[in-house]
């Protein structure tokens, strides 16, 4: 048995309004869709990434995967890293070898007759989540009402909201945003910070211990994370556990991390450092510097891989992917008391692609 097909897709889907964190803005999400074809079988898998990844998969990644053994994922992700060396392995190529690698993990586990997390082997029926969000656009009104949706309405107990405001011009904003935040949290209910990389050292340090008067036990990015001796200086000097990896696109990135201790948990994103395959790689090197791996976004596609790492602290349950990842798949999960739950009766990851519904979101 081979895979005779690889469909590729992209869909994208405009956000409710105009979001922003502390270093970014955007109007949109686009997903790219891989469904590799083998025994009568089509996988599922994608990435939020760009359209360009469509092209490369079916100008490069295609010509090693149709024909290769389904059964043999490892190998089909080896072959398509050698297909990409000289483009280079950081962004593009590596979000492309994610949409392929988790659609055919998928396909494997269809094949087989196998939830995904039964075909890796789970060491947990329930995974951990927290609301991801809280966007600097937001008004005051819509940051507490979506935060405490979270924790009251779907009982997450802990939640992260965006600081950095404009590059981190604005601390004072941030400070009051984050006491609101608290207040109207109560003392209950965990709160993370992230500065995607918008302070600079000292700023951050300043922050870093205010945010603590608050609560805060979850600081991401507080510094670019390319400035790992950053990290490791903001580390050393807040409370609040520093947290980063979530633009890793290798494992030499996460290695480099880790050696530097930037980090007191290491995150990773599936979508975006080459899929299932190599994310499970990032786990075993977490592990073995006595880290745990928080999963960066994308829960619909790691939820399954997540429900079998035994040092996983928790998935970003990211209200963007919440909301395109229902418009565009059936067989999403919902939250239960502040959990996600493998779909074990369902084969594979349990997704199916709404194909009439997602014709609307349809990239020519």
């Amino acid at each position: 048995m081979k895979v005779d097909r690889l469909d590729v897709a992209v869909y994208t889907v405009p956000t409710e309004e105009a979001e922003s964190d502390g270093t970014f803005t955007w109007t949109e999400t686009t997903v790219v869709v891989a469904e590799p074809h083998a025994g009568g079988q089509a996988g599922l898998g994608f990435t939020y990434a760009t359209g360009a990844c469509a092209t490369l998969i079916r100008d490069v990644l295609a010509e090693v995967v149709v024909g290769a053994d389904p059964m043999d994922v490892p190998r089909a992700w080896a072959e398509m890293v050698a297909a990409i060396r000289n483009l280079g392995r950081p962004g593009i190529a590596s979000m492309a070898i994610a949409a392929v690698d988790t659609g055919l993990w998928d396909l494997k586990a269809r094949l087989l007759g196998q939830p995904l997390a039964g075909l890796l082997g789970a060491v947990r029926d329930r995974v951990p989540v927290y609301g991801s969000g809280g966007f600097t656009s937001y008004t005051d009104q819509e940051l507490v009402a979506q935060l405490t949706g979270w924790a009251a309405g779907d009982g997450i107990p802990r939640v992260k909201m965006k600081v950095g405001t404009a590059w981190g011009s604005r601390p004072r904003r941030d400070l009051e945003r984050v006491a609101r935040a608290r207040q109207a949290l109560g003392d209950e209910v965990e709160l993370y910070v992230d500065a995607n990389g918008g302070y600079n050292r000292k700023q951050a340090i300043r922050l870093g211990q205010a945010f603590a008067g608050q609560g805060v036990t979850w600081f991401e990015e507080p510094v670019s994370s390319d400035d790992l001796e950053g990290l490791h200086e903001v580390r050393g000097r807040c409370t609040a556990e520093v947290a980063a990896g979530e633009y890793g696109y290798d494992l030499a990135y996460f290695r480099r991390m880790v050696q530097a201790g930037a980090v007191d948990c290491l995150q990773a994103d599936v979508s975006r450092c080459a899929g299932i395959t190599e994310w499970l790689r990032v786990a075993a090197l977490a592990a073995a510097a006595n880290l745990e791996l928080s999963a960066h976004c994308a829960q619909s596609l790691t939820v399954h891989a997540a429900a079998a790492v035994p040092n996983l602290r928790h998935l970003e349950y990211f209200h963007d992917h919440a909301r395109v990842d229902r418009l565009l798949f059936d067989g999403v999960l919902d939250l239960t008391g502040g959990v996600l739950a493998p779909d074990l009766s369902r084969p594979g990851m349990g997704l199916e692609l709404k194909r009439p519904d997602a014709e609307r979101w349809a990239r020519r």
